[in-house]
């Protein structure tokens, strides 16, 4: 069974990160052999006056493959997980997603969008939750997490939201390019320029030291555009600051 695990709200200006939590959670589903576990993504919401945030106002998911009577198990190791690693001035809230149960996934998806536009109230995640069969529950503080974490998980679930968390170091030559297939064996989906156009396997990409991945149309894909003409390649990797927007 796959189900979609997010949380939101775990830190401070001076603890660990939401992502670093998300990673915590997900190693040890993997290590009670309870779950095998995709990557972490990061979900922009809306930043605004009316919302408590940290420092960004995003939460993070990633996708589980579960057992289908694992369900309470991973439940309860989220939960534990979050509780202990979260601060105590945070206001945690976790949210975990039966994918294939879901009656209206639509609606989900909705309130991720929702969540990036207006300000939303912890009752109306609390009744979305309960009306699509969703666990949503709060482990500390105001527990106002409980919003972000839903809305991580309908925004996951869109496969057209987000950024994988992490930097991505990939292999080049010592001109820093490489190509498209090559960057493809070392755990990227697609190579697509900002117009959404998909760069052939023998297309030749300056990479530089670090790149960031999205979240497009459900796989992991490296934005790129025109290089200035006399580098090794005639694409270079996208910089994070542009990317701000995914």
């Amino acid at each position: 069974m796959r189900v979609l695990i997010s949380i939101d709200d775990t830190d401070d200006a001076f603890s660990k990160g939401t992502g670093e939590i998300a990673e915590m959670i997900a190693a040890e589903l993997v290590s009670a052999e309870l779950a095998t576990v995709g990557r972490v993504t990061r979900h922009q919401l809306l930043i605004h006056p009316d919302i408590d945030y940290t420092s960004h106002n995003s939460s993070m998911c990633f996708v589980a493959e579960i057992a289908e009577d694992s369900l309470s198990q991973v439940i309860a190791s989220c939960a534990g997980k979050l509780a202990a690693e979260s601060v105590e001035a945070a206001d945690p809230g976790l949210a975990v997603v039966p994918v294939d149960r879901l009656v209206d996934p639509g609606r989900l998806m909705a309130f991720g969008l929702e969540a990036k536009e207006r300000v939303i109230a912890k009752d109306e995640a609390y009744a979305l939750a309960e009306a699509l069969g969703v666990h949503l529950s709060e482990h500390g503080g105001t527990g106002i997490g409980v919003i972000g974490a839903l809305a991580g998980a309908g925004l996951k679930l869109t496969g057209n939201d987000g950024r994988f968390k992490g930097k991505f170091r990939l292999s080049a030559d010592e001109q820093g390019a490489t190509e498209v297939a090559h960057i493809k064996l070392q755990g990227v989906d697609a190579v697509r320029t900002l117009d959404g156009d998909e760069l052939n396997d023998d297309e030749r990409v300056l990479v530089g030291d670090e790149c960031k991945l999205i979240l497009r149309d459900g796989i992991a894909v490296l934005m790129v555009k025109p290089s200035d003409g006399a580098s090794a390649a005639a694409w270079t990797v996208v910089d994070r600051m542009a990317l701000r927007s995914f």
